[in-house]
């Protein structure tokens, strides 16, 4: 089962969504938000809702992805979340997920019973390559015990 599929079936909202887990590497993830009706706002593009569930998701994409091999001792967390709109977004629109560290860095305070912390950047595009909202979600890995 790939990192998007094991999200699609655990996760709820990316589901109801009908969120599309196009990439998902330890480098990148790109989720799409497919154009539906039901989920616009007032001005007929995606709620900002619909966008925010986006990008995190996309966010919790890529920490599954960089460190799935940790999760028998550590649990993700997403610790706060910041997002601002940039253009209109109309249409279907995609998210970008980065990390903002480096694995082996991560990892390491984990192995030295720290519990890290870690930004991942998210870019959201609308089809024609405009970039209408930037978020970051600061995410922990809570060892277990």
């Amino acid at each position: 089962m790939t990192v998007g599929e094991m999200l699609v079936a655990t996760v709820p909202m990316a589901r109801t969504l009908n969120l599309e887990f196009l990439e998902t590497t330890a480098e990148r993830a790109v989720v799409r938000l497919p154009d539906q009706a039901e989920y616009h706002n007032h001005v007929g593009g995606p709620h900002a809702g619909a966008m925010f569930t986006l990008a995190e998701s996309a966010s919790g994409a890529i920490v599954i992805a960089a460190f799935g091999d940790q999760m028998s001792r550590a649990v993700p967390l997403a610790v706060k979340a910041e997002i601002g709109y940039k253009k209109l977004a109309m249409g279907e629109v995609t998210a970008t997920a980065t990390l903002g560290r480096p694995i082996a860095e991560v990892v390491a305070q984990l192995d030295a019973g720290e519990r890290p912390e870690f930004p991942v950047a998210i870019e959201i595009r609308r089809a024609d390559g405009a970039v209408t909202g930037e978020m970051t979600v600061v995410w922990t890995l809570r060892p277990n015990g």
